[in-house]
């Protein structure tokens, strides 16, 4: 917004000058204006001898003094020699307002809430599933341990299994001495689960379930886990972007998000649709939504723009005669990633660099008036 009143012919100009000398190509500066990450809005403000342009929107700080001025000499202006773009200089917290629960995915979990621990029955290929899961986690895991417990190797490690369901996945985990919180948007999950491992004192220690979607504990449970587990949940949300970014914001710096889910190809719809839901019965009715499917590739993408760099990605195959899992070098029906949140600094205070003259440009911000009643807001 332009304070009311609208550019001329040479402001035109200017920005016209700014976009190809800072952004470079119209693909890219597409790319990065359409990015919430990457948006900078300016407002102009005219005196008599100086143009100056503010970064609108607060808090986010471009500089010490906040403002940048361009010197005029006849209409041409000392561009920036050039503009360092930063994301956010804080994480962004995401509440319960901006949810990844999709609540017809609700319903249908709600009606087998009561069939999780059948190990012959519809959650059957889940049970089989451990043993590939569970050791990949565990292995992954012990790279970044320098000395475990023998028989508890995931001792003193925090894991959060995010869309546990009955806890097929958490007490193999907690077994191994990992302190494990499970979470899952639908009440009645959380409560076989707790009543599951209720039978075994140890795992009582060592479990703890919450009935709450991921984007409700971000805030208090910001930077607290080792490792975030999603098996076969990213298929399941509605935004997967928000998703990946509440895992990486409860994750400490060098934690670990284990991903298991299924890759969006015309093969994995006819096997994992078609055939598992509409023929064979393996899984019921219903249960995927093949368009919320999601290709390595672009969960790559998602998780590289986040600040996590992707370790291993595997493909995962079933034999629905045998029952058992096994590894694959193709990833085009089921497939598992390992990636790692950065340890660096993601957000350090942006810089301006100015083509000249930058002492005295700095001189004239901290002595005229308009600039200071600018920094005193």
């Amino acid at each position: 917004m332009w304070r009311g009143r609208k550019l001329n012919s040479s402001g035109n100009r200017f920005l016209g000058v700014l976009r190809s000398r800072c952004w470079g190509t119209q693909a890219e500066d597409a790319r990065l204006t359409s990015s919430a990450d990457y948006l900078i809005i300016l407002f102009s403000i005219y005196s008599e001898n100086q143009f100056s342009w503010t970064p609108q929107s607060k808090p986010w700080v471009f500089s010490d003094y906040r403002i940048i001025w361009f010197k005029s000499y006849r209409m041409t202006f000392a561009c920036l020699n050039r503009i360092k773009i930063y994301r956010y200089p804080w994480p962004r917290l995401y509440g319960t307002s901006q949810s990844t629960v999709d609540s017809s995915e609700i319903k249908t979990f709600l009606a087998l809430a009561h069939r999780w621990w059948d190990e012959q029955g519809v959650y059957a290929a889940l049970h089989s599933m451990n043993d590939l899961r569970v050791p990949f986690i565990r292995d992954n895991l012990l790279k970044t341990v320098a000395q475990h417990q023998p028989g508890k190797p995931l001792s003193g490690i925090k894991i959060l299994d995010v869309g546990c369901g009955g806890g097929l996945l958490t007490e193999p985990l907690g077994r191994l001495g990992a302190s494990v919180t499970g979470i899952d948007p639908v009440a009645e999950n959380i409560k076989i689960a707790q009543h599951h491992k209720s039978f075994d004192p140890v795992l009582d220690k060592r479990i703890e379930y919450r009935a709450c979607s991921l984007e409700e504990i971000v805030e208090e449970t910001a930077e607290t886990f080792d490792a975030v587990v999603a098996s076969e949940v990213v298929e399941h949300v509605i935004d997967l972007e928000t998703f990946i970014q509440c895992c990486c914001q409860v994750l400490k710096p060098g934690g670990s998000l284990f991903i298991t889910t299924i890759n969006k190809t015309q093969l994995s719809y006819a096997l994992g649709i078609a055939f598992s839901e509409q023929i064979a019965g393996i899984v019921p009715k219903g249960t995927h939504t093949w368009e919320k499917f999601v290709s390595p590739e672009k969960l790559e993408s998602i998780l590289e723009s986040n600040g996590l760099s992707v370790q291993t990605v595997a493909g995962m195959v079933y034999n629905p005669f045998s029952g058992y899992w096994h590894w694959s070098e193709n990833t085009s029906l089921n497939y598992a990633a390992h990636a790692v949140k950065s340890t660096e600094q993601e957000h350090p205070v942006p810089e301006f660099v100015f083509k000249g003259e930058t002492e005295e440009l700095r001189h004239k911000d901290s002595t005229n008036p308009g600039v200071q009643e600018e920094l005193k807001k």
